[in-house]
């Protein structure tokens, strides 16, 4: 610790910090533009200056950048000090010479950097009267809008693109004033973050496109933390919502999970809650073959309360992406023998198998913070871009360690983020990649290693061995393949921090059983145990395992057995879940199916009753990330309609059906009895802690979803009456629907929306942690369900797959992810479908060869009995004897079972 001095009050603070860092930990006001605390240091703005003395005896000082400064023992400095106020005031002039002025119509104003910045160092009169430089802006895609004009020239958008995200086609041109960041020319930006640069960007020359489109100012948005829904990481997110309507999702810092950034798919993926294939009101099926007619609530529960007072045989399927107490109102409905989890029988073995692998042995789960600790890292067979992308990011972070130890050994501060990158030379920690294609990783990467998923398991199983010969030997190694796993096992070996990384979307069980092994055969070298990372395919993948239940293929044999009168989907479309012809047997065996989801779908077209399900932005729940941390997500807006949670539509089943259980009023007691029923090892208990009840008060008052500047109450409902509307009443959160309630910060995982006094824009960020760039106050959201077992006896997994060996005449079909269409509910958003990529299906140049096609052509493939007409895209990375089709496009979702064998035609077979 270094004692510093500011403005001749004393303070104790960290050493390694700079004094801009360090002063806003402190809570003081100091201004700053090219400073971001994930970016670090790099003195472009001039805009931190404070007046830095030598001593007591000096009173004359020196203006000194604060960003660049370190926060050494006996500092003095001032911040009110006049020379440096007048200099930062001089700096905004310089800086706005060029800016237009159009904060009443800029998409930044009253959340802007800019704006606050201005007003913080009393610069309020312009002198500059010359015509301004002007711009021309470009088309950057649908994410984000340009406005080239109000760049103040931070260099903080090419430095998070460039330097932190790894993106290629945002550049910096020309000098001066006359400095533009863009592209070469009008496109599409390639980085699968570059939402970011709306948050990233001080002022409003990136803005968020699709919000653009049914804009309100930010202090007419009413917002509830929450969870992202579009893959298993759990990132935090901050929805905002006006008139009923999905606005736009903001990063919320976490500062163990996504930190300050998203992916563009978390971002932009949640306008899905606007689409028009929304169920808004419950649907009959007539038995006459009719088409589906609305019925008021009240029929459509008397007619379900009549389905389970009358059936004998009643399932319930649930779903990976529903809540965890949406599940457990379900299994409480039908009980616990006759709930099934809705996973297909495949995924349902890779995620028990996951689970095992965590919970029963010494490897610590990461947090996405301590990923990016980590000093040697081995990926087997994931795409992380695209199945979990904010690790991906992670990643990129992680291969810095090397960079920060060789500036350590020159005793630069890691904050000095130039002088480090300078000093390294593009030095990186160790990462190896192996994987079935190409991934954007590849170009950090050690040594890639590419093979069909069985041969990418039996080189992970050769690390174990060469880690710890009691783990099994891989028969019939060549001498390349031996020699990449010794090489891997040494940097492991010799790693602080070593990672393992692999996950399920290659569905290969023995590629998850590889990664254990060496997981746990790391342990015997270590005091601590080695991080061990498994992504999954939905939100809740990890919670719906957690519960229990068991899957699909089992509810289709008991149908199949005639041991199914009436099947109740859970917010799960069975089409996506498994092969077509099974699902729609198994449909016709039902004689009553019951769905109850927020959009039209194929299963729900199929359903006698389908009752209007609360998506994510529209009620309360509890999901599990792959990290086994649970998350709670929170009520945004109140829905219209008929529309509510699913578990309040079962609850008031069972109440209408006179059911003694169940019979839930509010979120707290479903949370806690789902908490008391699960008991398992690391059980579901713990997910009472994730985030306060619903009667959870601060001096007796709640937590607003609205910001205090919050208006036009009255002027919403203008055409009904004009009088102040009653807020509605919340029983399942300590939230208001309004602005009254307490000011000041609530506890983390109830943070609504981030602003302080005179920080209205997203870095206000800074008054809510612990310490500029670390936890917020109360510690990180979530409880981790999950923890290593140091002591777990290890039976290393025995069974390792033959080698690849190609096929005459077939090839081995695999599944590739795709960040934007893979995942099915982000695609319906329409700036994602903007992005999702045409079927395809991928070759190495030499497979095409020998079936002399040229890329572009139709293909005929034959997969599973049936004929799917292609272009072909060559990918030189595939491994020979191999093809690929994009998983989960809509035109493509009938494709579950993968890898498979499959024939290959040029022109109709």
């Amino acid at each position: 610790m270094a004692k510093i001095y500011i403005d001749n009050q004393e303070f104790e603070v960290e050493e390694q910090n700079s004094l801009l860092q360090t002063c806003l930990s402190l809570g003081f006001n100091l201004p700053y533009f090219c400073w971001h605390p994930a970016l670090g240091s790099v003195g472009a703005c001039r805009q931190c200056a404070v007046k830095q003395f030598k001593d007591e005896q000096d009173t004359q000082g020196r203006l000194v950048m604060s960003c660049m400064t370190p926060a050494s023992d006996g500092a003095r400095i001032s911040i009110e000090d006049p020379e440096a106020t007048a200099f930062r005031a001089s700096v905004i002039e310089w800086l706005m010479t060029n800016h237009p002025h159009d904060c009443p119509v800029c998409e930044e104003g009253g959340e802007c950097h800019l704006q606050d910045m201005t007003v913080l160092t009393g610069h309020t009169y312009r002198r500059f009267r010359f015509k301004k430089r002007t711009f021309t802006n470009q088309y950057l895609g649908p994410f984000l809008n340009h406005e080239m004009n109000r760049c103040i020239a931070c260099y903080r958008c090419v430095r998070f693109y460039q330097d932190y995200a790894g993106g290629t086609d945002l550049q910096v041109f020309n000098t001066h004033h006359h400095v533009y960041f863009g592209r070469h020319e009008d496109g599409i930006l390639d980085n699968e973050f570059s939402g970011n640069l709306a948050e990233v960007c001080p002022t409003g020359v990136f803005t968020d496109k699709p919000f653009s489109r049914h804009y309100s100012r930010k202090w007419d948005l009413r917002g509830a933390p929450s969870v992202c829904v579009h893959c298993s990481l759990g990132c935090n997110t901050n929805p905002n919502e006006r008139y009923g309507r999905l606005k736009r999702t903001l990063n919320r810092y976490n500062h163990q999970v996504n930190g300050y950034f998203l992916c563009d798919r978390g971002r932009f993926g949640g306008d899905f809650v606007n689409n028009e294939q929304r169920l808004r009101q419950p649907r009959l099926h007539k038995t006459n073959g009719f088409q589906p007619e609305p019925v008021a609530q009240e029929q459509a529960l008397q007619y379900l309360a009549r389905l389970l007072s009358e059936t004998k045989s009643i399932i319930g399927i649930g779903s990976p992406r529903a809540s965890l107490e949406a599940n457990f109102a379900l299994r409480t409905l039908v009980g616990e023998e006759h709930f099934y989890s809705g996973l297909s029988g495949p995924e349902a073995t890779l995620i028990a198998t996951a689970a095992h692998i965590l919970q029963n042995g010494p490897a610590r789960i990461p947090s996405l913070q301590e990923v990016e600790q980590a000093d040697a890292i081995l990926v087997l067979g994931e795409d992380l871009l695209n199945t979990a992308p904010r690790l991906a990011l992670s990643l990129r972070q992680a291969v810095r360690q090397k960079a920060w130890g060789i500036a350590e050994e020159l005793h630069i501060p890691p904050w000095q983020d130039m002088s480090v990158r300078e000093a390294s030379q593009q030095q990186k920690s160790p990462l190896f990649m192996a994987t079935s294609t190409a991934t954007n990783l590849d170009e950090l990467a050690t040594h890639t290693y590419r093979g069909a998923p069985a041969d990418l398991a039996r080189l992970g199983f050769a690390v174990a061995h060469c880690l710890d010969p009691e783990a099994p030997a891989v028969p019939d190694l060549t001498p390349p393949q031996q020699a990449l796993a010794e090489s891997i096992a040494e940097s492991l070996k010799k790693a602080r921090r070593p990672l393992i990384i692999s996950g399920v979307s290659s569905q290969n069980q023995a590629l998850l059983e590889a990664a254990g092994n060496v997981a746990w055969a790391l342990d015997h070298h270590r005091q601590h145990p080695a991080y061990l990372y498994l992504t999954l395919p939905e939100c809740n993948s990890l919670g719906a395992h957690l519960l229990g239940g068991a899957s699909l293929d089992k509810a289709f044999k008991a149908a199949a057995e005639g041991k199914v009168e009436t099947a109740i989907i859970l917010e799960n479309d069975l089409y996506h879940q498994a092969d077509q012809v099974a699902v729609e047997t198994f449909l016709k065996q039902v004689k009553h199916v019951v769905v109850i989801d927020h959009l039209h779908h194929n299963t729900m077209a199929q359903a006698e009753i389908a009752l209007p399900a609360s998506t994510f932005a529209e009620s309360d729940g509890t999901l599990v990330s792959s990290e086994g941390r649970a998350q709670r997500f929170f009520q945004v807006f109140v829905p219209e309609n008929d529309i509510q949670e699913s578990w309040r539509w079962l609850s008031k089943a069972m109440a209408a059906a006179g059911r003694k259980e169940g019979g839930w009023q509010r979120l707290d007691e479903l949370t806690y009895a789902c908490a008391g029923a699960i008991n398992s090892l690391n059980s579901l208990g713990s997910i009472t802690r994730a985030a306060p009840g619903a009667e959870f008060r601060i001096q007796g008052m709640r937590i607003p979803r609205e910001p205090h500047r919050y208006s036009g109450r009255t002027a919403m409902t203008a055409d009904l009456n004009v009088h102040e509307p009653r807020p509605p009443s919340d029983p399942d959160s300590p939230f208001s629907f309004s602005m009254e309630g307490y000011p000041r910060q609530p506890p983390s995982a109830t943070i609504p929306y981030f602003w302080a006094p005179a920080w209205n824009s997203i870095q206000s960020v800074n008054k809510f942690q612990e310490e500029v760039g670390g936890p917020l106050r109360g510690g990180s959201p979530g409880a981790r369900l999950i923890e290593p077992r140091p002591k777990a006896k290890i039976a290393y997994f025995t069974q390792i797959p033959p080698a690849f060996e190609r096929r005459k005449e077939q090839w081995l079909v695999l599944p590739l992810h795709h960040i934007f269409g893979s995942e099915a509910l982000s695609a319906l958003a329409p700036a994602i479908a903007e992005r999702v990529p045409a079927p395809y299906l991928a070759l190495t140049p030499e497979d095409g060869a020998q079936l002399k096609l040229d890329s572009g052509d139709e293909v005929s493939l034959t997969l599973g009995g049936k004929i799917y007409r292609l272009p072909v895209r060559y990918q030189n990375a595939l491994p020979p004897g191999t093809a690929g089709i994009p998983w989960g496009l809509p035109t493509l979702r009938g494709i579950i079972s993968l890898p498979a064998w499959g024939q290959l035609s040029k022109g109709t077979p």
